[in-house]
């Protein structure tokens, strides 16, 4: 274990715009059987994991409350991201939900708080409209430092356009999803061209990169499994990359990426693989205007 502690102790970082440093490589929960508390104290505790990301829609913030406790890690060791959910879309309620998830998870601040979808559902107002009402509470939370960054969640280049419109910070982060199989280049290049950092959910593309013939020729050629072929490509693309699991040997797995490198082939390989799989169901209306 000591030796995977110290692959990890030194997970590169990624700089904000306002110069706070996240780790490129956290541990994603997820409703859907995506949480798991041997799991979570596993990944503080023996594998160095120090960015940890949830949501209010996924129902575990109280129980990493307990895992962060029963791992001893300090609040101040951590990275940890929540999401407003679209229930709470709004002024007050927006501000209102960003403290409920700070007192589920036993923290007195966050260190970024995500809108988790561009869309709320409103009959009288557009969705622009509740948006920038949303983003006008999160950058108050900001500014009294109950978030010490803040950012959206599958955001495309027209919903930020229209939040340039209305905000006074841009969103610091926009968090998407993000493997060999969807890979939004241009949107990725929007976000560095405003200076909003890229983060990438679904990695492994809810386990479809275990069986294409390409990632797994890679995995053999380096020694390696498809998961942490994938992580590894996505982190040499500069994407914060936030892979889950409930086992942990495969937790283990997937922080074991810092001791190898593709070479420059195979990730030009990987990222010209046919982007036809969207793996998360856009069972929201969040691709409208």
């Amino acid at each position: 274990m000591a030796a995977t502690w110290t692959r990890l102790a030194k997970c590169p970082t990624v700089a904000l715009a306002n110069g706070l440093q996240v780790p490129i490589l956290g541990l994603g929960t997820s409703h859907q059987g995506g949480y798991s508390h041997r799991a979570v104290v596993y990944a503080l505790r023996e594998c160095g994991i120090r960015h940890i990301d949830t949501a209010k829609r996924y129902g575990c913030e109280s129980d990493l409350q307990e895992a962060i406790r029963e791992s001893g890690i300090e609040r101040q060791e951590l990275w940890i991201t929540s999401k407003l959910w679209i229930t709470d879309y709004g002024y007050q309620t927006t501000k209102q939900a960003c403290l409920e998830s700070c007192r589920r998870l036993g923290v007195d601040y966050l260190d970024l708080y995500l809108i988790h979808w561009p869309d709320g559902r409103s009959p009288t107002t557009s969705s622009q409209e509740i948006r920038a009402e949303t983003w006008r509470a999160m950058e108050e939370l900001y500014d009294e430092g109950v978030c010490r960054a803040i950012g959206v969640s599958n955001f495309l280049i027209s919903h930020l356009e229209q939040l340039k419109e209305d905000c006074s910070i841009v969103p610091h982060v926009n968090q998407v999803e993000y493997h060999p199989f969807q890979r939004p280049q241009e949107l990725v290049d929007y976000c560095q061209s405003q200076g909003i950092v890229f983060e990438g959910h679904c990695p492994l593309a809810k386990g479809a990169v275990f069986t294409d013939p390409t990632i797994t020729e890679l995995a053999k050629k380096y020694r390696r499994t498809p998961a942490q072929i994938c992580i590894r490509w996505s982190i040499q693309n500069g994407i914060i990359t936030i892979p889950k699991s409930t086992k942990e040997e495969r937790v283990l797995e997937n922080c074991q990426v810092f001791d190898f490198c593709l070479e420059q082939q195979d990730q030009d390989l990987l990222n010209h693989l046919t982007p036809t799989r969207r793996m998360i169901h856009l069972t929201y209306p969040l691709w409208n205007g």
